[in-house]
This record gives structure tokens, sequence and C-alpha cells, in this order.
């Protein structure tokens, strides 16, 4: 562990010196949860439509989340069905920009050869760069949660409306899910990085190997895929293997004396 923690400290200490990254970090939380707080306020004024969902027209997979709700909170909640996505999509884009720079940056600047020269195995030198992707990510993501859920209360949202966005399906997804999408993320752009010259590169392909993951989240919005408790516990579960298995080919596919040797 204090390979892994060192190696954290100075991914971390290198990679947030480039303001590409920092601003990522930065302002994508901040953006995911202001978007819907906009949305909110602007739609506040509808929520005391005394008709039911049904009434309003509202479609029935939506309606059948609104037990108890008028026609306006029910609008609310449709409308956060598609901005909740946000906070669990966010730990799949934000390691892949650091990540990226991670390996790649280091070849630039000439310093992972002698960190590779170093007794550190490969599995601790993959978990460390893996982490010091993740927890970022994970941390920017509960942070923007957090400025969310306080908004909300800001706005005098309605209690009902409050109750669904700290609904078990929500949680298991944000605290749960999140960390574990924010680990395969940043496993899939440390393998690319460590194949490319270029970081930017480097986020373009990784970018598409996520494509898969952030596809699913969006059929959720058309109705497609039913988002609820057990799909984000199945799919957790399933994520950790997938996340394991990354990390465990890591060590198999992780060409150190390739590196060593024949970079330029």
């Amino acid at each position: 562990m204090k390979h892994i923690r060192t190696i954290i400290d100075k991914e971390w200490a290198e990679v947030f010196k480039n303001k590409i990254v920092f601003s990522v970090v930065l302002m994508l939380p901040i953006l995911f949860a202001i978007l819907p707080l906009v949305m909110l306020g602007l739609t506040s004024s509808n929520t005391a439509l005394n008709i039911s969902p049904q009434e309003a027209g509202l479609p029935e997979q939506i309606t059948a989340l609104c037990a108890g709700m008028n026609a306006g909170e029910c609008t609310q909640v449709y409308m956060l069905t598609q901005f909740m996505l946000f906070f669990i999509m966010m730990p799949l884009i934000i390691p892949v920009t650091i990540a990226a720079y991670s390996i790649v940056g280091e070849k630039t600047t000439r310093s992972l050869e002698p960190l590779l020269a170093t007794p550190t195995t490969t599995t601790e030198l993959l978990a460390g760069k893996c982490f010091a992707a993740a927890i970022p990510a994970v941390g920017a993501t509960l942070l923007s949660f957090l400025i969310f859920n306080l908004g909300i209360v800001i706005l005098g949202i309605s209690s009902k409306v409050q109750g669904y966005v700290l609904s078990p399906t929500w949680l298991v997804g944000i605290f749960l899910l999140g960390p574990v999408l924010s680990v395969i993320s940043a496993m899939c752009a440390i393998f690319v990085s460590s194949r490319v010259n270029d970081p930017r590169v480097a986020e373009q392909i990784t970018g598409l190997m996520i494509v898969p993951f952030m596809a699913v989240f969006l059929l959720s919005s058309f109705g497609i895929i039913e988002l609820n408790t057990r799909t984000m516990i199945v799919s957790t579960i399933v994520g950790v293997i997938l996340a394991g298995g990354l990390i465990y080919l890591g060590t198999l596919v992780f060409d150190r004396e390739n590196i060593l040797t024949k970079w330029k």
C-alpha cells in the first residue's frame, strides 16, 4: 500500500499541473450540478398543478415513479430521470482525462522510466495510477451530488421530488456503481495511454471505448432499459467483475521492458 500511496501522490502532483485536466475535474461537476437545478427552478411554478399525472397525459413509464405526486411534481421527476444520469456518467468521463495523461504524459517528460526501474510491481503501478484517476472522479461526483441536493433544498423543491432524488436506485448508482465505472474508465485509459504517444490521442481512443457504457444510460432515457434498484445492483456486480478483470489483464499486458527500451 505504501508504494500505491506514493504513486497516487506523485500522479496528483504532476497531473493537476495541467490546466486542461484541472479544469475538467473542477468545472464538470459544477456544470452537472447547476444544469438540473436551473431546470427545476424554471419548472417550480408548475408543481402546484393539482391534477394527477395520468390526467396530464404523462407517459406510463414515468407515472409509475410518481405515486402520490401531482402532475407538476411528476414532470420534475421525469426531467430529473434524465439529469440524474449525469452523476453516473461523470465518473466515466473524468478519469479519461486524468489517466490518459498519466503514462503518455510521463513518457513525454521522461519521468516514467525511473519509476519503472524501481522495485514497484506492475500491479502496484497500475493500481496507483488507476486510483489516482478514479479517486478525484468519485470525489468530484459526490461533491456535485451534494451541491445538487443543497440546491434542491434552497429552491424549496417538493419533498416528494427530493425523496425521488434520494431513492435507493440513485443512491446505489452514485455511491456504488459510479466508483466501479470510474475504475473501469481509468483502466481503459491507462491501457491506451501505454500504447500511444499523445495524451489527446489517448483521450479520443478511450472516449470511444467507454461509449458502450454511456449508451446504456442513454437507452434508459428513452425507456428501453428500466433503471431501478435491481438494475443498479446487478450493474455494480458486473462492473466489479469487469474492473477486477481489467486490473488483472493489465498486469499481463503492461510490458515494462518494452517501455523502458523502445519508447522514444
